[in-house]
């Protein structure tokens, strides 16, 4: 059964919003500041100086996803049995190194490398910080507290966008990577200070609230999965077919998101003809109009209990404000405003999304099935930077943005097509059998 929060939220405390969120959110901004921070390199001088085309640029942005595949799965995995606050902590001390290192590159293949590297060293962070916030926040909770850390992803933008335009026309793209990578010191500092597993360990939490918190997300679990699959492999989770479903939905949307969020810059100055402090500053209004709909969607789908139509919903208004912002290119601001467009429905998608794991899988396994999906599905983030860059190359910039558009809508399409068991306040298909074997 699907439980409104509302029902306790004049009993139970809710400290856990102040001090569980604010520090996941600030060391995923940062983790996301040095891995777009190369989309404002690229066109204030380093493709210059490096000598990097198109292509290149584009398997420059999305080589990171190539080795942002490795520790998803064994990420998930920590944050279920272990500790997902010290592998976050050591993923920080490895984003301070390869981000400084970038720095001092020389060639475009140590570029590659390194933008490897800081993939394998970024990989397991989305899906512990998922699974500590499945920890913290019960299923009527989920989907709002999983906005709000996703928003990293705006919120990064906004701050990243004037800071790298600033940096690079001060200093140069150089002092960007250092600057940049040295704040994750200060993240590291807060993260170890302030971070806790699980509610059984943190010291500030009322009875009340820890009571309320370890009954009410046992009792979901219990409905979720039962005993029966408490032990269950990797290999049960990807025998659900719709795993599969939710890999695919999330490769096509990932495509859009980072080829639309690792060219941005350079549409941008090719559709307005100005400075990169400039560029940087027009960069700043999609990423608050991503906020607003991150904010918008996730408290829909939360009140209604519907996951499916408000996953499909922002995905069909990325892919439609993605194809107008090529039809519009000859009027600048109206294409600017439909390039806005695509900011609003970025990540509005995204909080709703992750809800989806918690309701198919056990506790025992949704690590694993988040690590996988994210994984996979982030193979989007390599093709779609990459795949803008060839069509750039053979083709036009409006090539590369149409196919982003085509992968949106796929992935909209996916979306409508998910089982009826992933929307709140339906009763999971394990739970069903259970009911009817036992009245039988």
């Amino acid at each position: 059964m699907h439980t409104s929060s509302n029902s306790v939220s004049a009993d139970i405390p809710r400290q856990r919003w102040l001090r569980i969120i604010p520090p996941i959110l600030i060391t995923c901004i940062i983790s996301y500041m040095d891995r777009v921070n190369i989309a404002f390199a690229m066109p204030g001088g380093m493709d210059t100086e490096l000598g990097i085309s198109a292509t290149m640029a584009g398997l420059a942005g999305g080589i990171f996803f190539i080795g942002y595949l490795f520790l998803q799965v064994p990420g998930g995995k920590i944050a279920v049995h272990g500790s997902g606050k010290k592998f976050i902590g050591w993923s920080l001390v490895a984003w301070v190194i390869i981000s400084v290192l970038t720095g001092f590159i020389t060639n475009q293949y140590q570029l590659l490398i390194l933008r490897f590297l800081l993939g394998v060293a970024e990989g397991g962070m989305l899906p512990v910080v998922l699974t500590m916030i499945s920890n913290w926040f019960p299923d009527a909770e989920r989907g709002r507290a999983n906005a709000i850390v996703i928003m990293f992803v705006p919120i990064a933008g906004i701050i990243t966008a004037p800071l790298s335009g600033w940096l690079i026309t001060a200093l140069d793209w150089r002092w960007l990577f250092i600057i940049e990578g040295l704040l994750s010191v200060a993240v590291l500092v807060l993260w170890t200070q302030t971070i806790y597993d699980r509610p059984q360990e943190a010291r500030w939490i009322s009875d009340a609230e820890k009571n309320w918190l370890i009954d009410t997300l046992a009792a979901e679990q219990q409905e979720i999965a039962g005993k029966a699959v408490k032990n269950a492999s990797l290999s049960a989770v990807l025998a659900d077919k719709t795993i599969w479903q939710l890999i695919a939905l999330n490769f096509f949307y990932q495509t859009g998101i980072y080829g639309y969020t690792l060219w941005l810059p350079t549409i941008l100055k090719e559709l307005t003809h100005t400075s990169m402090g400039q560029v940087g500053m027009l960069a700043i209004l999609p990423y608050i109009g991503a906020i607003a709909g991150m904010f918008l969607i996730s408290s829909l789908s939360d009140r209604t209990g519907k996951r499916k139509l408000f996953v499909a919903l922002p995905l069909i208004g990325f892919a439609l404000s993605m194809f107008l912002s090529v039809q519009l290119k000859e009027h600048i601001w109206l294409s600017y405003a439909a390039l806005v467009g695509c900011g609003f429905f970025l990540q509005s998608a995204a909080g709703v999304f992750w809800t989806i794991p918690a309701r198919l899988f056990s506790a025992e396994m949704a690590g694993g099935a988040r690590g996988v999906i994210n994984a996979l599905g982030n193979l989007g983030g390599f093709c779609g930077p990459y795949a803008v860059g060839v069509l750039i190359t053979l083709y036009s910039k409006d090539a590369g943005v149409y196919c982003l558009a085509i992968s949106l809508a796929l992935a909209a399409l996916l979306a409508l097509l998910l089982p009826a068991k992933c929307d709140a306040g339906t009763a999971p298909v394990n739970n069903n059998l259970s009911a009817r074997k036992h009245a039988a």
